[in-house]
C-alpha cells in the first residue's frame, strides 16, 4: 500500500525587480523535494512534496531585473491561500525607498500572514516585510548591505546583520535569509520544517549545499565606502583611507580636521555612525581581508602591514569582527586564487 504524501502549497511572488536566481533556484529545490532523491537512488522519481506556483500582480509575462523572462502561473488576486509564501531578492539600492511600488504584494503578505502562512524572504526581499509592518518589534535580517538602511527607516525592528538566517514572529512564521546564496539555507530550513530533516539533508546532498554556519560577517564589507556630507569629516575619511596603518591614526584625523578633539569625535560619530578608532579598525580589517584573499603573506605580516604591531590582538579583533580567524578566512576565500594560480592557461600551454 502506497503511503499518502501530504502536499504543501508554496507561492513564489514575482515582480519585475526580482532576481531570477532566488526565484527559480528555490522553485527547483521545492519541486525536487521528495522526487529527485528517489530518482537518483532507485531510478524512479518519488512523489513530490510541494505544489509550487509563481504569482505576480499581473499574470502576463514580464522580464525580471536581469532580463530573464518570467511567466507567472497566476495573478496575486487569483492566488489561493498558500502555506509558504516566498519573496525573492529585489534589485534595489540599499537606500531606495520601496514605498508605493509594491502595494499589491505588501497587501498579499499581510493577508497570507493573517491566514497563518509562513512568510519567507530572500536577501533584500525582507524590505517588503518591513514595509508591511510585519517585522515591527521582531528580530530580522537581510543582506548585510541593506541592514543599516532598513534599521534607519524602521527603528522598531531588531536587525541582525551578522546572521544568515532569522526565524521570527508569532509561531516563527517570519523567516528571513541574508545575502547571496543564503536563500539555499532558507529553502533547506523550510523543507526541514515542513517535510522533515531527512528530506532537507537529501536536498543538501543532491545540490551540494553548504550551510552558512558562520553567518554573513565573513562576507560583509566592514567599512562604509560612501563619503559623508560633512565636508570636514569627508576630508578626514579621504586622509585615513591612505593612512589607516599610521601609528596614531585618530590623532592624524584630528590634525586634518582642524577641530578640537572632543568636537571632532562628536562630529565624526554623528556623520559616520562610528567612533574614530572603530572606523580605523574597519578600514584595517577590510584591507587585511583583501590581503588574506590575494597574497601568501604570513598572518603576522598582514597584521603589521595594516597597522597592528601585536599579531595576537589582530587575531582576536579579526575573529570578533569577522566571525572567524584570519587563517580560516584565508582558507575559505583564498582557495579561488590558489585554483587560478595552479590552473594552466592557454598562453602558458603554448609557451607564450
Amino acid at each position: 500500500m502506497t503511503r499518502a504524501v501530504p502536499i504543501r502549497t508554496v507561492a513564489l511572488l514575482a515582480m519585475p525587480s526580482a532576481t531570477a536566481s532566488t526565484l527559480f533556484g528555490v522553485y527547483d529545490l521545492f519541486c525536487s523535494a521528495g522526487r529527485d532523491w528517489e530518482m537518483v537512488s532507485s531510478g524512479k522519481p518519488g512523489p513530490g512534496l510541494y505544489s509550487v506556483r509563481i504569482a505576480a500582480a499581473c499574470a502576463s509575462g514580464f522580464r525580471a531585473a536581469n532580463g530573464v523572462w518570467i511567466q507567472p502561473d497566476c495573478s496575486l488576486a487569483d492566488l489561493e491561500t498558500a502555506e509558504i509564501v516566498w519573496v525573492p531578492e529585489l534589485l534595489l539600492a540599499p537606500d531606495d525607498d520601496p514605498g508605493g511600488r509594491f502595494n499589491a504584494e505588501i497587501e498579499l503578505l499581510r493577508h497570507c500572514h493573517a491566514q497563518g502562512a509562513i512568510i519567507a524572504t530572500a536577501c533584500s526581499g525582507a524590505l517588503l516585510l518591513a514595509e508591511a509592518g510585519l517585522l515591527d518589534g521582531h528580530d530580522a535580517t537581510t543582506h548585510w548591505a541593506y541592514c543599516e538602511s532598513l534599521a534607519r527607516r524602521h527603528p522598531q525592528i531588531r536587525m541582525h546583520p551578522d546572521r544568515a538566517l532569522v526565524v521570527s514572529g508569532e509561531g516563527g512564521r517570519l523567516v528571513m535569509a541574508g545575502g547571496g546564496t543564503t536563500f539555499l539555507d532558507l529553502a533547506l530550513y523550510l523543507i526541514a520544517r515542513t517535510a522533515g530533516l531527512e528530506e532537507a539533508m537529501r536536498m543538501a546532498r543532491l545540490y551540494l549545499i553548504d550551510w552558512h554556519g558562520s553567518g554573513q560577517q565573513p562576507y560583509a564589507l566592514l567599512a562604509r565606502a560612501r563619503q559623508v556630507e560633512d565636508p570636514v569629516i569627508a576630508r578626514c575619511q579621504l586622509w585615513i583611507a591612505d593612512h589607516y596603518n599610521a601609528l596614531s591614526p585618530v590623532a592624524g584625523m584630528v590634525r586634518v580636521s582642524g577641530l578640537p578633539e572632543r568636537t571632532f569625535v562628536r562630529r565624526f560619530a554623528e556623520a559616520t555612525g562610528y567612533r574614530p578608532l572603530e572606523y580605523v579598525h574597519t578600514l584595517r580589517l577590510e584591507e587585511a581581508k583583501q590581503m588574506l584573499e590575494a597574497s601568501d603573506l604570513p598572518i603576522e605580516a598582514v597584521a603589521s602591514e595594516v597597522g597592528y604591531e601585536d599579531p595576537s590582538f589582530f587575531g582576536r579583533l579579526f575573529r570578533r569582527r569577522v566571525g572567524m580567524t584570519p587563517g580560516a578566512y584565508r582558507r575559505r576565500f583564498g582557495s579561488l586564487r590558489s585554483l587560478l594560480r595552479d590552473t594552466p592557461t592557454a598562453d602558458a600551454a603554448s609557451g607564450t
